[in-house]
């Protein structure tokens, strides 16, 4: 094993803002586990929406929409410089006290959640996160709490195994807020996205019917990962269009887009339908006519992130193969702006992968990007 340096490269958010505020450095202190952490050689990190907003101060107040603001608004445990990145996977290669020394070597995927709630209690008012309270895995070495970093040992990439932790967990708890049943029919907004596309995967493992919304030419990769039919989300009448495609009533909706549709998408669900929700890209303030909710008797749940049961749930799914990877390209950490552009882009299907420079020829160059 390679000797751990004094100081790593990694990419730091030092303020809010547009791309100038994240620095790739080659001088940052490579830290030093705790007492109960394990330090971990990052090989690849997965790239989420929250990266963006967290950078952008876009989760507004309470009060104020347009409030530069972080995630938790107005309890915020972000300090800059911050190192983000939540979808860690690499080796353990030292431990802090009270570790068992033979956890290095192990191949780990971190499960992201700071969960400030002991060991059986799965409330989430709590949360925080790795990437955001404390450092996370754009870099080339990140601590984490012993018990937050899982061996895998299942036949996958590390850049395929980095598009599974938050995308996959937050959709595991928007199914599991939303109480999705074995032939239930649910309607999945943001389809093509990291987290939309693990709602179809996820819905499928509980035998429930997945109907992807989304754009043009993405309609067959998204039949492939198991939606059973695909609406266009530019259609001239979404509730119209839905109930041509979907053979019966909607139980659920899972939607990341919010925006203009929203009314829509509880139009569109059957009485007593549940909606959840963990994101808001095509808009977050959204208008609601409460008559549509109250009369159908409906319910509306807001989710973040998952529990710690949820995630042990996506471990055993990716051991026993139940759900798949849906890598479209790795960047090197170097070129991090360049992946951040691509994914502001949204023309990708899935995961965008970030790889330390280090390891690209053992990682990342097998599914760079052209």
């Amino acid at each position: 094993m390679e000797p751990i340096p004094d100081l790593m490269k990694a990419v730091q958010l030092v303020g809010h803002g547009g791309l100038d505020q994240l620095v790739y450095r080659d001088d940052v202190p490579t830290p030093t586990p705790s007492a109960g952490e394990v330090l971990i050689d990052v090989h690849a990190c997965g790239m989420n929406n929250t990266d963006v907003w967290v950078r952008e101060g876009a989760y507004g107040s309470e009060t104020d929409a347009a409030e530069v603001s972080t995630w938790r608004r107005g309890r915020s445990t972000l300090e800059f410089p911050r190192i983000q990145g939540t979808d860690t996977v690499g080796v353990v290669v030292a431990v802090g006290d009270g570790v068992p020394a033979e956890r290095v070597g192990e191949r780990v995927m971190v499960d992201f959640s700071i969960y400030n709630r002991p060991e059986g209690d799965d409330s989430l008012a709590d949360i925080d996160y790795i990437g955001h309270g404390r450092d996370g895995g754009y870099a080339e070495y990140v601590a984490v709490p012993a018990e937050n970093a899982y061996e895998i040992t299942a036949d996958i990439s590390d850049a395929e195994l980095a598009t599974f932790c938050c995308a996959y967990l937050t959709a595991e708890q928007m199914l599991d807020r939303s109480r999705l049943a074995e032939g239930e029919r649910v309607l999945v907004t943001g389809a093509s996205g990291g987290v939309g596309s693990a709602i179809v995967q996820l819905a499928r493992v509980r035998g429930a019917v997945p109907y992807a919304v989304t754009s043009a030419g993405k309609e067959e990769a998204l039949r492939k990962i198991g939606a059973e039919d695909v609406i266009l989300r530019d259609a001239d009448d979404l509730v119209a269009e839905t109930e041509r495609v979907v053979d019966g009533p909607v139980d659920v909706v899972a939607d990341l887009v919010a925006g203009p549709m929203f009314n829509d998408l509880l139009r569109i669900l059957r009485p007593e339908g549940r909606y959840s929700t963990a994101g808001a890209i095509g808009g977050p303030v959204v208008q609601l006519d409460l008559r549509t909710m109250y009369l159908k008797q409906l319910e509306l749940h807001g989710s973040s992130q998952g529990t710690r049961t949820a995630f042990r749930r996506l471990v055993r799914y990716i051991s026993d193969g139940d759900i798949k990877p849906l890598l479209d390209r790795t960047f090197r950490l170097s070129d991090f702006h360049d992946a951040q552009r691509t994914f502001l882009s949204k023309t990708y299907i899935g995961k965008l992968v970030v790889v330390p420079d280090r390891h690209w020829d053992t990682v990342g160059a097998p599914h760079a990007a052209p």
